[in-house]
């Protein structure tokens, strides 16, 4: 990454620390809860969201949920039971396999056909994240989401899988910045170390999936989003062509996943368009 980039991609920590942590208490409160539920799954996004929910609520008023698979890396789950134990926070695991292959073993003889890797690790997003909000509603809590900015932008996700929550504390975070507050929060250095991976099937890993690595797309995404140059200003700055229309075209072609449902506008007043419910007002 340029040194010119790098600079200005560093945060705050003990600042971002004390506004993510603030913004979580006051967004949860305001909707009525006092609670809050997410996923652990041993990567660097949700031990962060782990690290920064134990400090707004304390150790009692949350809940890891750890959901492995039967290809799972059990590191990944070693990984969670040390955030975990670091932590000192309620946690359940849930073995997701069951019900997974119970699906896949209907539908692939209806279908006539076995499932694609990609098939199968979005059911098992979406399955997580059913488990979730079913928990969550035992718990009267709200899920809280893991997914960073980068994987927001580039549409590195399931949709109504790893992407839905209630509430993001990392959305606006890039790869990059994920690792400096993970740095800051004390996250365990394996999870630091270790490949960045949805652990979906054997051997995946985010970037050899994505074909460039974390830093790359945030260099990228930073002076396309936030810096508002296009593609053609990056690649006559010297970036390689095949890289930035790659990141550009996966920005364009997944809006559809950072958008709520579109409604179609029959009435005066459309839910969304025309009728939105201000969160502010709380209960």
């Amino acid at each position: 990454m340029r040194a010119s980039i790098a600079r200005r991609l560093q945060i705050n920590a003990a600042l971002t620390t004390d506004t993510l942590t603030a913004f979580l208490r006051e967004e949860v409160e305001k909707a009525g809860f006092d609670r809050v539920i997410f996923g652990l799954s041993g990567g660097i996004d949700s031990a962060v969201v782990a690290y920064l929910a134990t400090r707004a609520f304390g150790p009692k008023r949350v809940r890891a949920v750890m959901m492995p698979y039967r290809t799972s890396h059990p590191s990944s789950l070693a990984d969670a039971r040390a955030v975990v134990a670091a932590l000192g926070i309620p946690s359940v695991v849930i073995d997701i396999t069951g019900p997974v292959d119970a699906y896949f073993k209907q539908v692939d003889e209806v279908l006539g056909v076995a499932a694609s890797p990609l098939r199968r690790g979005n059911r098992m997003a979406r399955e997580r994240m059913c488990t979730l909000f079913d928990l969550s509603a035992h718990d009267q809590a709200l899920v809280l989401g893991t997914s960073n900015k980068t994987e927001l932008l580039l549409g590195y996700g399931t949709q109504f899988g790893d992407l839905a929550s209630a509430i993001n504390p990392i959305g606006d975070l890039y790869k990059c910045q994920v690792r400096q507050l993970a740095r800051y929060l004390g996250v365990p250095q394996p999870i630091l170390d270790k490949p960045p991976s949805a652990d979906l099937w054997a051997d995946q890993t985010d970037e050899k999936e994505l074909g460039f690595t974390y830093d790359e797309a945030d260099e990228v995404l930073f002076q396309l989003v936030d810096l508002r140059l296009s593609p053609d200003e990056l690649i006559a700055d010297g970036y390689p062509p095949a890289l930035v229309t790659a990141i550009a075209r996966r920005v364009q072609r997944n809006q559809y996943k950072r958008r709520t449902p579109v409604i179609a506008k029959v009435s005066g007043r459309t839910v969304g368009l025309d009728f939105r419910y201000l969160r502010d007002w709380g209960l």
